[in-house]
């Protein structure tokens, strides 16, 4: 299935056409094998995990791939790389590859590290002396010490990581394939990881790059595909693209791609309005923790741009809403609403409550339902992170009185379109000038 294209063909690295790749489905074991006995007996049903998939890649393109879970990225790059054969179709390729796909499956685990870095060289089809030249600079890289002497069965998940991610990314590729994979190991690991990629781009090597983070696919590629259901839903801009991948995570297209046009329908604007159920489109933690005497109940809850379009994915450069609706059991005086953001360690990033706020609610009467709506910029770092949420109230004495308290309730993620550090942006404003002497 795999060729290599004819110089005089186009400057294109990589030309797939018409690719299909169909499993197999056995509801039973011995099925399987009764086929191969049985010529004549079919006892399987067909899954199509990808389907009349093109491409055309050209020589420094940095391409990124979206698409929910089971979309066909990873399915697509196996394919690419060898590692799946195709059903049907034609991949032909121009350039030595380098797949950061499942790192380390050349390894064989009873050698030690320096002999699987030979190994592994052999098998990416390097001579012996091609290897013993990035041998140091792939020692280096993975900065794993003494235990490179030593078999690989006895490495720790983290040291197995850094040796494959080491050996792959130090080959010189003319293409590289990403698969969720540029952040393994320690922080300062990752950082390498990263200064690596980033010197891939700057030479011009083609990369196909796969990522849930949208943050990454906008601060490194200059091309993006949509995949669903196995199939190209969008190819274009990078901007363009991942807009079109938030409205498909908040179910507002239908999924059959509209070729770059933004098109509301009718469906999307019932879903905004107030009376509509707002959680159901976000991604809800099945985990959250849900306590309170029931006072009150926040039966439901999401987070909107300025347009009161959902946002799953948030630009932290941006103006947004968090709204929740309460529906109070009994007349409550003053009750107030809290919002809290944490990040998947649990450390708590930011918050606010409306009695922090000095905002007074008034007496909310039995029966009655309010909506409460936080607007703000989240000048939070890239990264995925929780929405807590609660609705309380101080009884007498003080004493603090939890009406309804839904922790980690909602997740979701925030990009940027700038780089920076820590764990917020601080937006300075900077002046220089040249101090005359």
């Amino acid at each position: 299935m795999e060729e290599k294209i004819e110089e005089k063909n186009n400057e294109n690295v990589i030309e797939i056409k018409n690719l299909c790749k169909q499993y197999k489905m056995y509801h039973r074991k011995k099925d399987r094998l009764l086929e191969i006995l049985l010529p004549k007996y079919e006892k399987h049903s067909t899954f199509t995990a990808m389907e009349g998939f093109d491409l055309e890649l050209k020589k420094g393109e940095i391409l990124g791939i979206l698409g929910r879970n089971g979309a066909g990225k990873s399915t697509l790059l196996k394919m690419i790389t060898g590692v799946v054969v195709p059903t049907s179709g034609e991949i032909k390729i121009n350039g030595k590859i380098s797949s950061l796909l499942e790192l380390g499956t050349a390894f064989n685990p009873e050698l030690t590290g320096y002999e699987n870095i030979y190994q592994h060289g052999q098998i990416m089809g390097l001579t012996h002396e091609q290897v013993k030249e990035k041998e140091q600079e792939i020692i280096d890289f993975a900065d794993i010490g003494e235990h490179l002497s030593q078999p690989v069965k006895t490495y720790s998940s983290g040291m197995f990581a850094r040796l494959a991610f080491a050996c792959a990314i130090n080959v010189d590729p003319d293409i590289l394939i990403v698969d969720e994979v540029l952040s393994v190991g320690d922080m300062a690991f990752q950082l390498k990881c990263f200064k690596k990629f980033e010197q891939f781009k700057k030479k011009g090597k083609t990369i196909l790059f796969v990522t849930h983070s949208i943050s990454d696919v906008l601060n490194n590629c200059n091309r993006t595909i949509i995949l669903q259901h196995g199939k190209k839903i969008f190819d274009g801009g990078v901007k363009e693209g991942v807009e079109e991948y938030k409205k498909l995570i908040t179910k507002m297209k239908d999924g059959e791609g509209n070729k770059g046009k933004n098109k509301i329908t009718k469906e999307v604007i019932n879903f905004l309005s107030e009376k509509a159920e707002w959680k159901k489109h976000f991604t809800i933690n099945p985990d959250m923790v849900v306590y309170g005497n029931n006072e009150a109940a926040i039966f439901d809850y999401g987070m909107f741009d300025q347009d009161n379009q959902p946002l799953p994915i948030i630009d932290n450069s941006e103006y947004m809403h968090i709204k929740l609706k309460v529906q109070f059991n009994e007349d409550i005086e003053n009750p107030f609403v809290s919002i809290t953001i944490k990040d998947f360690q649990g450390k708590e990033m930011c918050g606010n409550n409306t009695n922090f706020m000095g905002i007074d609610t008034g007496i909310c009467k039995k029966g009655e339902e309010y909506i409460f709506d936080f607007e703000q910029k989240l000048r939070l770092a890239p990264g995925k992170y929780t929405l807590s949420i609660s609705c309380n109230r101080f009884d007498e004495n003080g004493e603090l009185i939890i009406m309804n308290r839904n922790y980690d309730a909602l997740i979701f993620e925030v990009t940027s379109q700038k780089k920076m550090v820590g764990c917020f942006d601080m937006e300075p404003k900077v002046k220089f000038k040249k101090l005359e002497k």
